[in-house]
């Protein structure tokens, strides 16, 4: 019997012999490690075992880990809320600031931003209070990522970039694969799909030698939008074939919807519209599901685009105004940009200047809320459509040909 096997058959008659202490330090081991290999299921099997014997702040928190894990944020919530009220009551700081990450990390997913960064910004001191150097490393990394969710690219770099030295110093190598991999991630935010691809490409062996295989999925995911980024559309394909069966095979939803709406991203940039359709359609429920509601927002603006493409206006307008509010739900300011911008064209297209202009003009002021690459290119538009009006009539409606109409895609 392999030293995992013994251990494994000691929690469970631990867990039969009613031996509560032996049954929680014994999972807490084995948690640990499994997790570390994203051995989801194993882990929250485990956890269950552990809670028959009674309540148990690390069991639900290993619990609330793989749940969340597995795409079921509402319940790794729950999870987390009694882990967490179990270690305010007994004092211990250190789990409650590692609990406060986790909860900060979910409501990432779930696209609350504000509840994210509240949650992060709550266990930060705490980390510094108990000489914690990964877990604060781990917290400035977290608000990096948040940054960059919201469109602030250089605010995210000065937390990711504080956080790597850190966790270099300290020898997290997972720690620092995780944070080299969200740094090339910012790149591709900020176009710099070459020095993005750099970073993830010293993340993927660190990830592939300590068996994280969640992250290693997600790196390779990341690398195909750089890929299709630069045009290379087999290349990022290779990547998300790669990617796609370790989701799967990890049980992360959230992540395998990501990747078949990425995969459906490289079919649109083909103009094979049906094939990029069939994928974000069957994205879109597994998002649904997950609570992934910046995700949602992302899949439905490109289905609007992909209607967009194929003249179906009617349609594309619907999937951009329904994915417009939960933009601005989650605080996603340059993905409402995006998504205003391509509104405007469908009212350009049709028309109707007035609601295109002001539609553009609300692009133009986000783009300089978070500094946004595009800035100038929707400034462009603005002025062009202003125009376009002055030499129509303030109240003539002109038609736009449709092939100078054509929207964006949002980032995924």
């Amino acid at each position: 019997m392999t030293s995992l096997a013994h251990w494994a058959e000691v929690h469970r008659l631990a867990v039969a012999g009613r031996e509560p202490v032996i049954a929680r330090q014994v999972g807490s081991r084995l948690a640990v490690l499994w997790l570390g290999w994203s051995r989801f299921a194993a882990v929250a099997s485990l956890s269950r075992a552990t809670l028959t014997l009674g309540p148990d702040a690390g069991a639900l928190y290993f619990l609330g880990w793989a749940e969340a894990a597995t795409g079921r944020p509402q319940q790794a919530l729950a999870y987390y809320e009694r882990a967490l009220a179990i270690m305010r009551q007994a004092g211990d700081h250190a789990s409650e600031a590692a609990t406060l990450n986790n909860i900060g990390n979910v409501y990432e997913g779930l696209g609350d931003r504000r509840k994210s960064l509240a949650c992060f910004e709550q266990a930060l001191p705490i980390l510094r209070e108990v000489g914690d150097r990964v877990g604060e490393a781990v917290t400035l990394s977290n608000i990096g990522s948040v940054h960059h969710a919201r469109g602030d690219e250089r605010g995210a770099l000065t937390y990711l970039e504080q956080a790597l030295h850190m966790l270099r110093e300290v020898g997290d190598r997972a720690g620092e694969a995780i944070t080299l991999s969200s740094i090339g991630t910012v790149y591709h935010g900020l176009g710099e799909e070459r020095r993005a691809l750099a970073f993830h490409a010293q993340a993927l062996p660190i990830l592939r030698e300590i068996g994280n295989r969640a992250h290693e999925a997600a790196t390779l995911n990341n690398m195909g939008l750089a890929y299709n980024a630069l045009g290379d559309r087999q290349q990022a394909l290779a990547c998300y074939a790669q990617a796609l069966p370790i989701r799967r095979e990890v049980g992360d939803r959230a992540g395998e919807a990501a990747t078949l709406s990425n995969i459906g991203s490289v079919h649109h940039g083909l103009g094979e519209l049906q094939q990029a359709l069939a994928c974000y359609e069957h994205a879109l429920p597994i998002l649904r599901e997950t609570g992934g509601r910046a995700g949602e927002a992302v899949t439905l603006n490109n289905i609007g685009s992909v209607y967009h493409g194929m003249g179906d206006l009617q349609r594309a307008l619907a999937c951009y105004e329904e994915s417009l509010p939960i933009r601005q739900e989650v605080g996603d300011r340059a993905g409402e940009a995006v998504t205003r911008y391509n509104i405007a064209m469908i009212h350009r297209a049709g028309g109707h200047l007035d609601r295109a202009i002001g539609e553009l003009e609300l692009v133009v002021n986000l783009d300089r809320l978070v500094d946004h690459r595009d800035i100038a290119a929707d400034t462009a538009m603005l002025e062009q459509v202003r125009r376009e009006r002055d030499q129509s009539g303030m109240n003539q409606p002109v038609i736009i040909p449709a092939s100078s109409a054509a929207g964006r895609k949002g980032r995924p």
